[in-house]
């Protein structure tokens, strides 16, 4: 290993370093990420040619802009997609199309409640995902669960579920539509494969913690949790539901029909939700009702797009293409070999080892640096489909429920409900990993009897 290519390395790993430990820096990531993104490419510049063999003299500029043109491309299908995402769920919760989700829940029965927000989290984290599901499941918490101590039991058990939908989904959580994008997996194939193993990382929790729930609930009367709208009719928040969450199931069946990248499917969803929901607001206007202070225009997609969360892209953006720098010099060939020889092929230890990893640190560079690690192969375990893919969506997105700080849900979720990481690893640790563990073993069987 070059001397240049241990500096990249280095300042990749002090990066990454200074990610995981935002809380105590107080830089955001999203600066950190950028900046490994254009220091690891500005190395890079030091002597392009002896990563690119093939480009001599003139036509190095040439060939370093076509490679860093290749990566950007592969990196903002991730990034439409996730923009468009975001829109769609916003425009959904800001117009009250998740009261239902809120009704559905109320029951008296703390055990009930438990099950319910269980499931309903579980199902929604696959269709929307797993971020924007555990923040509308704890403003729904606030207005069903009074106590406190309650309502932690809850809220880690919606981090729990929420990973694990989204785990099963090719749109329930960003390294599931890394893979997806990338093409490794098939929406098919994750959904029928992984969803079982993927509901048992969830019951099993969900049981445990059920156990230490009695009584009834007494309910919290004042705080108010959900965008009410006051502009649109039942009806049309009822339209304005169904198209965003049935068009976020129809962008796999989109992609399958048309063969065209998932993003293009979720533009094609935007783009109709907007000219719906400007057609209601069109039509409020016309008839008089339009308010002084501009409430139902701060509801349009034009209004939304300018509190799409940025910090979030801009984080994605500069992670996933300072792990590209990665793999265009070898590095992570060379690792998943290293990987290879110390395991003996053994995908389901390597990705148990990596879903643990993904509870300490971010899982969307380590899943980034995984589909560079290893190419696609026409057939076997990193066929597309293949054992070592699948595992892989299954143990990064459930694997990050392990920590309080694994996963972005468990991170929201911990900064809405003021939860302790050492009262978290203390109390719902070991039951999460139970939960993973079951389900590595219910996918075993899987492979083992079909």
């Amino acid at each position: 290993m070059s001397t240049l290519t241990i500096c990249i390395v280095a300042l990749f790993v002090f990066g990454y370093f200074c990610i995981a430990i935002e809380s105590v820096t107080k830089i955001n990531k999203a600066a950190i990420a950028l900046l490994m993104f254009v220091g690891c490419w500005t190395l890079f510049m030091v002597n392009p040619g002896s990563y690119l063999p093939g480009a001599v003299g003139d036509h190095i500029a040439s060939a370093v802009s076509t490679v860093i043109e290749h990566h950007l491309g592969s990196t903002a299908t991730t990034l439409f997609f996730l923009m468009g995402a975001m829109t769609i769920v916003e425009l959904v919760d800001q117009n009250g199309g998740f009261n239902f989700v809120r009704d559905t829940l109320q029951t008296k029965s703390k055990k009930a409640l438990l099950w319910r927000i269980a499931f309903m989290t579980f199902i929604l984290s696959a269709i929307l995902d797993n971020l924007t599901t555990s923040i509308v499941m704890i403003m729904i918490l606030r207005k069903l669960v009074a106590d406190k101590t309650d309502r932690i039991i809850y809220a880690s058990l919606v981090i729990i579920s929420a990973n694990s939908g989204g785990a099963f989904s090719p749109i329930g959580d960003v390294t599931t539509i890394m893979l997806w994008n990338k093409g490794v997996i098939t929406a098919a194939g994750v959904i029928t494969e992984i969803f079982i193993p993927s509901l048992v990382s969830m019951v099993i929790p969900a049981y445990v913690l059920s156990l230490s729930l009695k009584g009834e609930l007494v309910p919290q009367k004042e705080t108010v949790v959900l965008q009410e709208s006051k502009d649109l009719s039942e009806g049309q928040r009822k339209v304005i539901f169904f198209l965003g969450v049935g068009g976020l199931i129809f962008v796999p069946i989109f992609k399958t029909i048309t063969h065209l990248p998932p993003f293009v499917g979720i533009l094609l969803v935007l783009g109709v939700l907007w000219t719906v929901t400007e057609i209601f607001y069109i039509r409020i206007h016309q008839e008089g009702e339009d308010t002084a202070d501009n409430t139902n225009t701060q509801k349009r997609v034009s209004k939304m797009l300018s509190r799409i969360d940025m910090d979030t892209i801009l984080f994605f953006l500069g992670i996933l293409m300072a792990v590209a720098c990665l793999e265009t010099i070898g590095v992570l060939t060379m690792l998943g070999q290293g990987l290879d020889e110390a395991f003996h092929g053994n995908y389901y230890l390597i990705n148990g080892i990596i879903g643990v990893l993904s509870s300490i640190v971010d899982n969307v560079p380590l899943v980034a640096g995984c589909m560079g690690m290893y190419p696609v192969q026409p057939e076997g375990a990193m066929a597309i489909d293949g054992i070592f893919w699948q595992l892989l969506a299954y143990c990064a997105g459930v694997g990050g429920s392990m920590l309080v700080i694994g996963s972005a849900a468990g991170v929201v979720v911990m900064g809405l409900e003021k939860i302790t990481f050492g009262w978290y690893m203390k109390k719902i640790t070991w039951i999460a990993f139970v939960g993973y563990l079951a389900g590595i073993v219910c996918y075993w069987l899987e492979k083992m009897v079909f």
